[in-house]
C-alpha cells in the first residue's frame, strides 16, 4: 500500500467503483481500507474499490476528534475484517450496487460474505469482495425509527455456510434476487449452482447462466 497515512488530515477526492466520488477528510488508512469523514459522516471504504485518490484545497470543514468516530480508529493498524467485526450488530448504511444505499444491522461475517439485516430487505447475504462503502449510524438511531417489536435486532437464525458460493447453493429449488434487482434477469427461480455459475429461471421461463464472480448479494424475496 502507498503509504496514504501520511495524508491523514487532509481534504482528499476519491473515485470510488460503481459509486459517486466522495470528497472528504482521510482519517485513516489501513492494509485494505480506508476511512473518509464527510459531512459528519465516517465512510469506511475497501481500498480494492478505490480507483484513484487526490488531494484537493483545504476547506473550511473541520474534522471532529477521530476518538468520536463511531469505531475504534485507535489501534495502531485498521483492516477491513476488523471495521466488519466491529461493525457487527451496529446499525448502519452500506452500498453495494444500483441506485439506493441498504439500512440495516451486519449480523455475521464468513469467509467472502457477510450477513446484512435489513427491514426492507430482511436477509441479504453480501460478497465480501462487492461492498463499495459502509457508514456507521449513531447508537441512538434504529432504521427509520422502527422499534424491537417491529423490526428485531436478532432474526431467526438461518443455516450458513463457509463461502457465497455455498450459500447459494443452499437456496436451489427457491426464489430468489441477486443484487437488489438491478437487472430483470436477476429474480427468478434459482435453480442450480455449480463451479461459480449460477442458473437461474427468469419470469418468461428462460433459463439465464450468471457468473458468480459478478453477483454482488443474494437475498430471498
Amino acid at each position: 500500500m502507498c503509504n496514504l497515512l501520511n495524508y491523514v488530515g487532509k481534504q482528499v477526492d476519491c473515485d470510488i467503483s460503481g459509486t459517486n466520488p466522495i470528497s472528504g477528510i482521510l482519517v485513516d488508512a489501513g492494509p485494505d481500507i480506508i476511512v473518509i469523514y464527510q459531512k459528519g459522516q465516517f465512510y469506511y471504504i475497501p481500498l480494492v474499490h478505490l480507483q484513484h485518490l487526490k488531494l484537493r484545497p483545504e476547506t473550511d470543514e473541520q474534522m471532529h476528534d477521530p476518538s468520536n468516530a463511531p469505531f475504534d480508529l485507535q489501534a495502531k493498524t485498521i483492516s477491513y475484517r476488523k471495521i466488519l467485526d466491529q461493525a457487527r450488530g451496529h446499525f448502519v448504511q452500506i452500498y453495494v450496487t444500483g441506485d439506493k444505499a441498504v439500512h440495516g444491522y451486519l449480523t455475521s461475517i464468513m469467509n467472502d460474505y457477510f450477513i446484512f439485516y435489513s427491514p426492507v430487505y430482511r436477509t441479504m447475504m453480501v460478497s465480501l469482495n462487492h461492498l463499495k462503502w459502509l457508514i456507521p449510524y449513531p447508537l441512538s438511531l434504529t432504521p427509520y425509527s422502527l422499534n424491537n417489536n417491529t423490526f428485531p435486532l436478532n432474526p431467526s437464525p438461518i443455516p450458513l455456510s463457509r463461502t457465497f458460493e455455498q450459500q447459494c447453493k443452499r437456496y436451489e429449488g427457491n426464489l430468489v434476487v441477486f443484487d437488489l434487482a438491478d437487472h430483470p434477469n436477476k429474480i427468478g427461480l434459482l435453480q442450480h449452482v455449480d463451479n461459480n455459475m449460477v442458473k437461474l429461471i427468469v419470469a418468461n421461463g428462460e433459463k439465464v447462466f450468471w457468473n458468480m464472480h459478478h453477483l454482488k448479494t443474494i437475498n430471498i424475496p
